[in-house]
Protein backbone atom coordinates (compact mmCIF):
# COMPACT_ATOMS: atom_id res chain seq x y z
CA UNK A 1 0.00 0.00 0.00
CA UNK A 2 3.02 2.28 -0.07
CA UNK A 3 5.37 3.72 -2.65
CA UNK A 4 7.88 6.55 -2.71
CA UNK A 5 6.26 9.97 -2.73
CA UNK A 6 7.76 12.11 -5.52
CA UNK A 7 8.59 15.76 -4.99
CA UNK A 8 5.68 18.09 -5.78
CA UNK A 9 3.41 15.09 -6.06
CA UNK A 10 0.07 15.46 -7.80
CA UNK A 11 -3.24 13.97 -6.71
CA UNK A 12 -2.97 10.65 -8.55
CA UNK A 13 0.62 10.12 -7.33
CA UNK A 14 -0.22 11.04 -3.77
CA UNK A 15 -3.03 8.51 -3.40
CA UNK A 16 -0.68 5.50 -3.69
CA UNK A 17 2.43 7.00 -2.08
CA UNK A 18 1.79 6.81 1.66
CA UNK A 19 0.23 4.77 4.40
CA UNK A 20 -1.19 5.39 7.85
CA UNK A 21 -0.12 4.55 11.39
CA UNK A 22 -2.32 4.41 14.47
CA UNK A 23 -1.59 5.54 18.03
CA UNK A 24 -4.01 4.81 20.87
CA UNK A 25 -5.62 7.29 23.21
CA UNK A 26 -6.21 5.38 26.42
CA UNK A 27 -8.78 5.77 29.18
CA UNK A 28 -6.86 4.94 32.34
CA UNK A 29 -9.89 5.08 34.60
CA UNK A 30 -11.52 2.20 32.70
CA UNK A 31 -8.29 0.74 31.21
CA UNK A 32 -9.75 0.81 27.72
CA UNK A 33 -8.86 2.43 24.41
CA UNK A 34 -10.86 5.61 23.85
CA UNK A 35 -9.69 6.17 20.26
CA UNK A 36 -6.88 5.67 17.78
CA UNK A 37 -5.38 8.69 16.05
CA UNK A 38 -4.50 8.16 12.39
CA UNK A 39 -1.06 9.53 11.45
CA UNK A 40 0.37 9.66 7.94
CA UNK A 41 3.66 7.86 7.28
CA UNK A 42 5.94 7.45 4.30
CA UNK A 43 7.18 4.26 2.76
CA UNK A 44 10.36 4.28 4.80
CA UNK A 45 8.65 5.27 8.03
CA UNK A 46 9.00 9.01 7.39
CA UNK A 47 6.89 11.19 9.67
CA UNK A 48 4.00 13.43 8.70
CA UNK A 49 6.08 16.60 8.33
CA UNK A 50 8.47 14.98 5.87
CA UNK A 51 5.69 13.39 3.84
CA UNK A 52 3.68 16.62 3.71
CA UNK A 53 6.79 18.51 2.66
CA UNK A 54 6.82 16.53 -0.58
CA UNK A 55 3.26 17.46 -1.51
CA UNK A 56 2.64 20.50 -3.67
CA UNK A 57 0.47 23.13 -1.96
CA UNK A 58 -2.06 22.99 -4.79
CA UNK A 59 -2.73 19.32 -3.96
CA UNK A 60 -2.61 19.62 -0.17
CA UNK A 61 -6.39 19.46 0.35
CA UNK A 62 -6.66 16.37 -1.88
CA UNK A 63 -3.80 14.76 0.03
CA UNK A 64 -5.52 15.36 3.36
CA UNK A 65 -8.69 13.85 1.94
CA UNK A 66 -6.79 10.79 0.71
CA UNK A 67 -5.20 10.35 4.15
CA UNK A 68 -8.58 10.32 5.88
CA UNK A 69 -10.02 7.83 3.40
CA UNK A 70 -6.99 5.53 3.73
CA UNK A 71 -7.25 5.69 7.53
CA UNK A 72 -10.92 4.68 7.44
CA UNK A 73 -10.20 1.82 5.05
CA UNK A 74 -7.43 0.50 7.29
CA UNK A 75 -9.49 0.94 10.46
CA UNK A 76 -12.27 -1.14 8.94
CA UNK A 77 -9.80 -3.80 7.78
CA UNK A 78 -8.20 -3.98 11.24
CA UNK A 79 -11.58 -4.30 12.92
CA UNK A 80 -11.19 -1.15 14.99
CA UNK A 81 -13.94 -0.99 17.62
CA UNK A 82 -13.14 2.46 19.05
CA UNK A 83 -13.27 6.01 17.77
CA UNK A 84 -10.98 6.85 14.86
CA UNK A 85 -9.43 10.32 15.13
CA UNK A 86 -8.88 12.02 11.78
CA UNK A 87 -6.87 15.24 11.51
CA UNK A 88 -8.41 18.20 9.70
CA UNK A 89 -7.05 21.71 9.27
CA UNK A 90 -9.55 24.39 10.37
CA UNK A 91 -9.52 26.27 7.09
CA UNK A 92 -10.31 23.07 5.18
CA UNK A 93 -13.47 22.73 7.27
CA UNK A 94 -14.65 26.30 7.85
CA UNK A 95 -17.63 27.10 5.67
CA UNK A 96 -17.54 23.81 3.77
CA UNK A 97 -18.46 20.20 4.42
CA UNK A 98 -16.56 18.21 1.79
CA UNK A 99 -14.18 16.77 4.42
CA UNK A 100 -17.10 15.34 6.36
CA UNK A 101 -18.97 14.04 3.32
CA UNK A 102 -15.90 12.29 1.91
CA UNK A 103 -15.11 10.63 5.24
CA UNK A 104 -18.70 9.57 5.80
CA UNK A 105 -18.96 8.12 2.30
CA UNK A 106 -15.75 6.14 2.91
CA UNK A 107 -17.02 4.88 6.27
CA UNK A 108 -20.32 3.73 4.79
CA UNK A 109 -18.52 2.02 1.89
CA UNK A 110 -16.17 0.18 4.28
CA UNK A 111 -18.79 -0.66 6.89
CA UNK A 112 -17.10 1.51 9.52
CA UNK A 113 -19.61 3.17 11.89
CA UNK A 114 -19.90 6.89 11.20
CA UNK A 115 -20.46 7.57 14.90
CA UNK A 116 -16.94 6.27 15.59
CA UNK A 117 -15.35 9.05 13.51
CA UNK A 118 -13.69 11.91 15.41
CA UNK A 119 -12.48 14.95 13.48
CA UNK A 120 -9.47 16.51 15.19
CA UNK A 121 -8.79 20.16 14.37
CA UNK A 122 -5.08 20.89 14.26
CA UNK A 123 -4.07 24.25 15.74
CA UNK A 124 -1.18 24.82 13.36
CA UNK A 125 -2.75 27.69 11.45
CA UNK A 126 -4.85 30.75 12.23
CA UNK A 127 -8.55 30.18 11.63
CA UNK A 128 -9.87 32.68 9.10
CA UNK A 129 -13.56 31.93 9.60
CA UNK A 130 -14.46 30.89 13.15
CA UNK A 131 -18.26 31.15 12.64
CA UNK A 132 -17.92 29.07 9.46
CA UNK A 133 -15.93 26.43 11.31
CA UNK A 134 -18.56 26.14 14.04
CA UNK A 135 -21.39 26.06 11.48
CA UNK A 136 -19.75 23.26 9.50
CA UNK A 137 -19.45 21.05 12.57
CA UNK A 138 -22.93 21.90 13.81
CA UNK A 139 -24.48 21.01 10.45
CA UNK A 140 -23.05 17.49 10.56
CA UNK A 141 -23.17 16.73 14.28
CA UNK A 142 -26.52 14.98 13.83
CA UNK A 143 -24.67 12.09 12.18
CA UNK A 144 -23.02 11.28 15.50
CA UNK A 145 -19.33 11.89 14.91
CA UNK A 146 -17.14 13.60 17.52
CA UNK A 147 -15.02 16.73 17.32
CA UNK A 148 -11.70 17.59 18.93
CA UNK A 149 -9.16 20.40 19.12
CA UNK A 150 -5.56 19.21 18.90
CA UNK A 151 -2.45 20.75 20.50
CA UNK A 152 -4.39 23.18 22.66
CA UNK A 153 -2.01 25.78 24.07
CA UNK A 154 0.67 25.29 21.41
CA UNK A 155 -0.01 28.17 19.02
CA UNK A 156 -2.34 30.94 17.91
CA UNK A 157 -5.62 31.78 19.63
CA UNK A 158 -6.61 28.56 21.39
CA UNK A 159 -9.13 30.17 23.71
CA UNK A 160 -10.54 32.21 20.83
CA UNK A 161 -11.18 28.96 18.98
CA UNK A 162 -12.67 27.34 22.07
CA UNK A 163 -15.00 30.29 22.69
CA UNK A 164 -16.36 30.08 19.15
CA UNK A 165 -16.52 26.31 18.89
CA UNK A 166 -17.01 23.90 21.77
CA UNK A 167 -15.80 20.44 20.70
CA UNK A 168 -16.38 17.12 22.41
CA UNK A 169 -12.68 16.73 23.19
CA UNK A 170 -9.63 18.97 23.69
CA UNK A 171 -6.06 17.65 23.62
CA UNK A 172 -3.60 19.49 25.88
CA UNK A 173 -0.38 20.14 24.00
CA UNK A 174 2.72 18.26 25.11
CA UNK A 175 4.43 21.56 25.96
CA UNK A 176 2.09 21.79 28.97
CA UNK A 177 2.36 18.08 29.73
CA UNK A 178 6.13 17.60 29.64
CA UNK A 179 7.57 17.39 33.18
CA UNK A 180 4.34 18.79 34.64
CA UNK A 181 5.07 16.94 37.89
CA UNK A 182 8.08 19.24 38.42
CA UNK A 183 6.58 22.53 37.18
CA UNK A 184 3.98 24.19 39.43
CA UNK A 185 3.11 26.83 36.82
CA UNK A 186 2.07 24.14 34.34
CA UNK A 187 0.05 22.44 37.07
CA UNK A 188 -1.86 25.67 37.71
CA UNK A 189 -2.52 26.28 34.02
CA UNK A 190 -3.73 22.75 33.34
CA UNK A 191 -5.80 22.67 36.54
CA UNK A 192 -7.67 25.79 35.47
CA UNK A 193 -8.15 24.51 31.94
CA UNK A 194 -9.47 21.13 33.08
CA UNK A 195 -11.95 22.92 35.31
CA UNK A 196 -13.15 25.05 32.38
CA UNK A 197 -13.59 21.97 30.20
CA UNK A 198 -15.52 20.20 32.96
CA UNK A 199 -17.95 23.12 33.11
CA UNK A 200 -18.38 22.99 29.32
CA UNK A 201 -18.80 19.22 29.19
CA UNK A 202 -15.58 18.74 27.20
CA UNK A 203 -13.32 15.72 27.70
CA UNK A 204 -9.58 16.40 28.07
CA UNK A 205 -6.75 14.33 26.61
CA UNK A 206 -3.14 14.79 27.70
CA UNK A 207 -0.88 14.09 24.71
CA UNK A 208 2.84 13.47 24.52
CA UNK A 209 2.95 11.60 27.84
CA UNK A 210 6.27 9.84 28.30
CA UNK A 211 6.81 9.13 32.02
CA UNK A 212 4.61 7.81 34.81
CA UNK A 213 5.22 10.92 36.96
CA UNK A 214 3.41 13.00 34.33
CA UNK A 215 0.47 10.60 34.41
CA UNK A 216 0.23 10.77 38.19
CA UNK A 217 0.27 14.57 38.22
CA UNK A 218 -2.35 14.79 35.47
CA UNK A 219 -4.62 12.21 37.07
CA UNK A 220 -4.52 14.29 40.27
CA UNK A 221 -5.85 17.16 38.15
CA UNK A 222 -8.76 15.07 36.86
CA UNK A 223 -7.37 13.91 33.50
CA UNK A 224 -8.15 10.29 32.58
CA UNK A 225 -7.45 10.21 28.83
CA UNK A 226 -3.83 9.94 27.69
CA UNK A 227 -1.78 9.60 24.52
CA UNK A 228 1.97 9.15 24.29
CA UNK A 229 4.99 6.90 23.98
CA UNK A 230 4.56 5.72 27.57
CA UNK A 231 1.58 3.66 26.39
CA UNK A 232 2.37 2.94 22.74
CA UNK A 233 4.20 4.32 19.73
CA UNK A 234 2.29 4.62 16.44
CA UNK A 235 2.12 1.34 14.51
CA UNK A 236 2.02 1.35 10.72
CA UNK A 237 -1.10 -0.36 9.37
CA UNK A 238 -1.65 -2.01 12.75
CA UNK A 239 -3.17 -1.41 16.18
CA UNK A 240 -0.22 -1.32 18.59
CA UNK A 241 0.01 -3.26 21.82
CA UNK A 242 -0.52 -1.01 24.84
CA UNK A 243 1.82 -0.94 27.83
CA UNK A 244 -0.67 -0.49 30.65
CA UNK A 245 0.83 0.83 33.90
CA UNK A 246 0.41 -1.16 37.08
CA UNK A 247 -2.96 -0.44 38.77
Amino acid sequence: MTSELPANAGHSEVESAFTMAFQPIVDLEHRTVFAYEALVRGQGGEGAAEVLGRVDDSHRFDFHQACRVRAIELAATLGMQTKLSLNVTPNDVAGQTECFRTAMDAAIRCGFPVNQLMFEITEGERVRDLPGLAASFDSFKRYGFSSAIDDFGAAYAGFELLSAFQPDVVKIDMSLVRDIHAKPVQVSIVKGFVGTCDELGIQVIAEGVEVEEEVKALRNLGVSLFQGYLFARPAVEALPRIAWPAP
